[in-house]
Parts: C-alpha cells; structure tokens; sequence
C-alpha cells in the first residue's frame, strides 16, 4: 500500500463522516447554533470543504472547485470566494446557510478532485517539501494528513452538534 493509497483511505473515512452527519437534515437544523454562538454544522461541513479544496488544489497545481466548478455561486454566501471560513467571526459563521443536498454536492465535488489528484500523484512526490515556513519543513504527504486531521476534527464536531439538536 502506498503513501496515497493510506491518505486517499483517509479522505474515504472523512466524505463518510460527513454523508452521516448531514443525513436527513434540514437547512435549519444545519444552521442551528448551540447556545446561539457555537459553529453549525452547515458552517462545520462548509469550512472542512472549503480547506479540502484549497489546500488540495495548492498541491495539485489547479483551480479550486468551489470556483473553477461553480459551486460558490451555487451557494450564493456573502462572502469573498477565497475564504475558507479561517478566522470567521459569529457574523461570518452565522452567514453560512445552505441545504444537505448543496452541502453534500461539494463535499462529494471536492472528493472526487482528492480522489483524482491521489490516484495520479507520483509515489517520490509524497515526500517532496512543499512548505518551508514551518521547521521541519512540511511534505506533501504531511500536509494531507493535517488536511485529513482537521476536516475529522470538524466532522466530529458537527456529529456533537447534531446529537445536540432540538427534537422536531
């Protein structure tokens, strides 16, 4: 088993995480806030999407989906198409409204291109420097895993907060 194969099968775990967390809801129920302030899972699954795609698109060397492939304007947020949800305030969290199937579809759009990149990558290429700001400078293989660990950590999140949901 190769460096991608193990990455890809953690990307596999994160876009089944995410089908289950979204299952069945509606768009309030995405958007409720624990306590009025928390993250929503529409915010949770959007911003783990978001960073997917851009830091796989940096590595791949091509545009992101959520612009290239027009899913930015099929969720219409008032938002720049850059951001990814880094550093957003409560105004910002609370901006991010969207339905399962919207937020579903990109999270699937965005698989597929992880997919794709993983299975043409050269084997070497996993462990080339692709980050030098950081000491020990950071490889390809190194930065998908802290793609993958950060989109379960969201993912886990949005499993509380969906167990933490108002009956209907």
């Amino acid at each position: 088993m190769s460096a991608a194969d193990v990455v890809l099968d953690g990307f596999d775990r994160v876009q089944q995480a995410v089908g289950r967390v979204l299952e069945g809801l509606s768009t309030d129920q995405l958007a409720h806030r624990v306590g009025g302030s928390a993250n929503s899972i529409a915010w949770l699954v959007w911003h783990l999407t978001r960073v997917q795609d851009d830091h796989v698109a940096d590595l791949a060397g091509t545009g992101q989906v959520w612009t290239a492939d027009g899913w930015a304007d099929r969720f219409g947020l008032p938002l720049p198409p850059e951001d990814t949800g880094y550093g957003h305030d409560d105004e910002q969290v609370a901006a991010v409204v969207a339905s399962s199937e919207l937020l579903l579809g990109y999270h699937r759009a965005v698989y597929a291109r992880t997919r794709e990149y993983l299975r043409g990558v050269e084997p070497e290429a996993m462990s080339e420097v692709v980050d030098e700001s950081w000491d020990p400078p950071v490889t390809r293989v190194v930065r998908l895993v802290s793609v993958i660990e950060d989109d379960l950590q969201h993912a886990g999140q949005a499993a509380f907060v969906r167990g933490l949901l108002p009956e209907s």
